[in-house]
């Protein structure tokens, strides 16, 4: 039994009211004041030395988040220092360090204790508890970045482990763990905006990533342009344009490829009598137009406000605008 434990039997003792107030089942309350290495009867939380206790190097949320900042932590330790710790932390034994403990979850209590100057903190011993259960409870928080669940993925990826099975043990779908295995191996433009909180959007990034991989020039060349905006609405724009610029132009007087060959083709099952649609028209039409020297989408489905002004909206950041007709010039007719 150790000291405190000892001070409070003794206490106990001493005090001949405590049998008149039903207190002498209490002893598991020693466990409160005792180290982390007393068992609580009651199951409720141990006071755990501050001192003995470090946070996990291994963590997967490796970037302080807002919660983390130095004014959030001086108001939670003034809350502490006013209320103490409510909620008890979650630790493991330290293997790397006998008599110590990891910390599973509880960070910022702890280092709010820390600042508010606690010698002890309440929490629970949990050694059945590994990375996967600490990224699936900064998940549930939203405290995790793209790359630290990226390198977290990587990371069970490097062990064997199959994207089915970090999927189902996350408790996310597979196309959610193939969107982040993206971001561990990205091209050098697409990198740099990411790394540099440019474009946080995992969905975003595989957007690029699609179109990088067709035109890798012209997508460098648009995340080259420090005050391009890199949105969801943007990046569809760009994937358009590009689109639009990589394809075939038409052969005038082509003929269809079936009477070129000298063959005609033959009617479709449960048709006759009706024409065939024609090879020629548009089922929906998207107009390209050069304004001020940037390249815009004719808004055709958006009334325009008088006779001679249409509104535009600019492929490379989404803009929207009115516009005189006599300042725009038809680039290309496609077929949306």
């Amino acid at each position: 039994m150790n000291a405190a434990a000892k001070k409070q039997n003794s206490d106990k003792a001493a005090s001949p009211m405590m049998g008149g107030l039903g207190l002498e089942d209490m002893g598991d309350l020693s466990a409160l004041l005792a180290g982390p290495e007393a068992v609580v009867q009651g199951g409720g939380p141990l006071a755990l030395d501050m001192a003995l206790i470090d946070e996990d190097p291994h963590q997967p949320r490796t970037q302080d988040n807002p919660g983390f900042s130095a004014q959030s932590l001086d108001e939670l330790a003034a809350s502490i220092q006013l209320r103490g710790v409510k909620t008890p932390i979650s630790v493991r034994e330290n293997p790397a360090a006998e008599g110590r403990y990891l910390i599973n979850h509880g960070a910022r209590r702890f280092r709010g204790a820390q600042r508010a100057g606690l010698s002890t903190i309440p929490g629970f011993i949990d050694n059945d508890y590994n990375e996967a259960d600490q990224v699936v409870e900064n998940l549930q928080r939203n405290e995790l970045t793209a790359r630290e669940i990226a390198d977290f993925i990587g990371r069970e990826l490097a062990k064997g482990v199959k994207k089915g099975d970090i999927a189902k043990a996350i408790s996310k779908s597979p196309a959610f763990i193939s969107q982040h295995v993206t971001l561990l191996d990205l091209p050098e433009p697409l990198a740099e905006a990411f790394n540099t909180g440019r474009v946080r959007d995992v969905t975003v990034v595989n957007e690029l990533m699609t179109a990088y991989k067709k035109t890798p020039q012209d997508v460098a060349a648009w995340l080259g342009d420090a005050n391009q905006e890199v949105t969801r609405g943007s990046v569809k724009l760009l994937r358009e344009f590009l689109d639009a610029k990589s394809a075939p132009a038409p052969v005038a007087g082509a003929a269809p490829a079936a009477a070129a060959n000298g063959r005609a083709e033959a009617p479709v099952a449960g048709q006759a009598g009706k024409p065939a649609a024609a090879a020629d028209k548009l089922k929906k039409a998207v107009v390209h137009v050069r304004h001020n020297d940037r390249t815009a989408r004719l808004m055709l489905e958006r009334r325009p406000p008088a006779e001679g002004v249409a509104w535009l909206q600019y492929i490379d950041d989404g803009q929207e605008l009115q516009a005189s007709l006599k300042h725009v010039t038809l680039v290309a007719l496609l077929e949306g």
